[in-house]
């Protein structure tokens, strides 16, 4: 299929009152219709800070991505074809960390958006306009009868690109494999990475110790004040004597981690991971991810959306794979 002339990004916002969930939804004057909020992207932008953006402008608030719902395609005027793409979001404060490292944002006019209301899933059944904002509501409101509605991200990243191992000579002119440093491109993506792990909400870092890992770690790590921890396992060395730590460290995370996390690995680790992974996905969400090595190109990552539910063992619910734009 052809990419789409428009690209957009939404999300349902939801919150627990009274033990109840609540969704926000947003009224357009100018088209008379109440809808999820959401907004065209821009040609430098991803859909994923699209949607952060859009957020913010629409409904005055800051949140974090969480599940993927899927995408609305349609036809607007002129014979265009446009894309939307839906995430599950929750509210977070203006001084979370990952929030302060974003652009500023200018709210959107009255004549955009004069109402936004906190409304319960049956509300909003009734008061959305499209059949296909209530197509998202009822994928929503499935997750949310599974109890996979509220997540915990954990990203997987591969190091952004390094200096080959043919061309790296460091100060003794010997060429340490543990010290490679990124490359101009790589550093730039590491930069771009920033994005990303923002939009995620992502409070802890993990890397390898080796340098092409910590590096592309480090302007998130700077730019949120979270230092990053270094797990000696994760390296290509460490594992290749021994994966199994790596798989151990993986279940820990998903059994335990609470907080959205971003863990920079090797390649040669990623198999050991998607196996460990795979022992927590159902397997029509393992069809999400590639079936085979290199699993992730140098600066991609790997969203696994984890639902720890109450008595029972960790769920994936979702994954997504993400290549961060260069400015």
């Amino acid at each position: 299929m052809s990419k789409p002339d428009i690209r957009g990004a939404g999300a349902i916002i939801w919150r627990k009152n009274n033990r109840k969930i609540q969704v926000l939804i947003v009224h357009r004057p100018e088209w008379d219709d109440w809808s999820f909020p959401k907004g065209k992207a821009k040609p430098d932008e991803s859909l994923h800070e699209c949607c952060i953006r859009e957020m913010r402008e629409e409904t005055g608030l800051d949140v974090v991505l969480g599940v993927p719902l899927g995408s609305q395609n349609y036809t607007i005027a002129g014979g265009k074809r446009k894309t939307v793409r839906y995430w599950l979001a929750t509210v977070v404060p203006k001084s979370d960390p990952a929030v302060k490292v974003r652009p500023k944002v200018n709210l959107a006019s009255k004549k955009e958006v004069d109402q936004v209301r906190w409304v319960s899933i049956k509300e909003a059944r009734a008061m959305l306009t499209t059949q296909g904002d209530r197509d998202i509501l009822g994928y929503m409101k499935d997750l949310w009868s599974d109890d996979k509605h509220q997540t915990v991200a954990l990203l997987l990243a591969r190091h952004t690109r390094a200096m080959r191992r043919s061309a790296w000579k460091d100060k003794d002119g010997v060429g340490a494999e543990e010290t490679r440093p990124l490359t101009k491109t790589g550093y730039e993506r590491a930069e771009a990475l920033v994005r990303v792990f923002s939009a995620y909400g992502v409070e802890r870092i993990v890397s390898s110790p080796w340098r092409r890992c910590v590096e592309s770690m480090t302007p998130y790590g700077k730019a949120v004040g979270v230092d990053i921890e270094t797990k000696d396992v994760l390296t290509e060395a460490a594992h290749e004597k021994e994966p199994k730590p790596v798989a151990s460290l993986v279940k820990k995370w998903l059994r335990k981690e609470l907080r959205p996390m971003v863990v920079c690995l090797h390649r040669p680790t990623l198999p050991t991971v998607m196996e460990t992974l795979e022992e927590f996905t159902p397997q029509r969400i393992m069809r999400q991810v590639p079936e085979k090595d290199p699993w992730l190109k140098t600066g991609e990552v790997i969203v696994a959306h984890v639902a720890n539910r109450r008595g029972k063992a960790p769920t994936i619910v979702a994954f997504e794979k993400i290549r961060p734009l260069l400015d």
